[in-house]
């Protein structure tokens, strides 16, 4: 390039008693010393991130995980739409993975069914223990079904809205799971009342049914009334029924001498 064309070739040649300075000297920033600075945290040196994918953990825990994305699958898109790519993904885990616990959707199915059948059975029995008030129990006892309907997770749809219905092997766990919650209310009929077993069955499965259909319709009906207020109202309509029949009094119970028992 001519030296009149660049502007720093001008000024070296006009004035020879300056030093010539090369171009890359004059346009180069001056380096000063490096000082050790900490690395910036990353994602992977980080101990709260997510566990990777495939990370072992013990075989109950890795059921329960696969139970939990099972369900959350189930539930939003019901048996015959939820596939084992989508539970697998969810769980973080590869198909192989999910085939080593549940041989098939069957299986992996009735095994949530059976943990949230469970559920609803110990939830319906510590309600009948939390009281030997006979209207209290009944009380206890409705709540215990709308509070089931209301956990997270809508594991109740598994129980009580189930599109596998109509296979026997859905349909059967789900019939022994009420009638075990009514055998446990016609324990408590039988021996608080002159009542038969056969008879105190009869109430006890209309009660659980009542209380299954009334929590169920809170659960998916357009209400402004709230779960506690339902129960309330549904315990109510129970005990007007349930109290006409009158309790047998126990020996330790018995009036004493010129006393008469209370009109039930």
């Amino acid at each position: 390039m001519p030296v009149g064309n660049d502007p720093r070739r001008r000024v070296a040649a006009a004035a020879p008693g300056i030093p010539k300075v090369s171009t890359a000297a004059a346009v180069t920033a001056p380096t000063t010393p490096s000082r050790t600075t900490a690395p910036m945290p990353t994602a992977t040196t980080s101990t709260t991130s997510r566990p990777a994918r495939g990370q072992r953990l013990p075989r109950p825990a890795r059921r329960a995980q696969l139970l939990a994305a099972a369900q959350a699958a189930f539930v939003e898109s019901g048996y015959y739409a939820a596939a084992m790519d989508d539970i697998a993904a969810r769980a973080g885990v590869s198909k192989p993975v999910l085939y080593q616990h549940f041989p098939g959707k069957l299986e992996l199915y009735l095994a949530l069914l059976d943990e949230r059948a469970s559920d609803l059975v110990v939830a319906v029995r510590a309600a009948l223990d939390t009281s030997t008030d006979n209207k209290e129990r009944v009380f206890a006892t409705i709540s215990a079904y709308f509070e089931f309907v209301a956990r997270d997770g809508s594991a109740y749809r598994l129980l009580f809205d189930s599109d596998l219905i109509n296979e026997e092997a859905v349909s059967s766990r789900i019939d022994e799971a009420l009638t075990r919650c009514g055998e446990a209310f016609a324990d408590l009929i039988t021996a608080d009342t002159k009542m038969s077993r056969a008879d105190a069955m009869v109430l006890a499965m209309a009660l659980t049914g009542m209380a299954q259909v009334a929590a169920r319709n809170w659960a998916v009906l357009d209400t402004t009334v709230g779960r506690q207020e339902t129960a309330r109202l549904v315990g109510q309509l129970a005990w007007r029924g349930l109290g006409g029949f009158p309790k047998v009094a126990r020996p330790a119970e018995a009036p004493a001498a010129g006393e008469h028992a209370a009109p039930s």
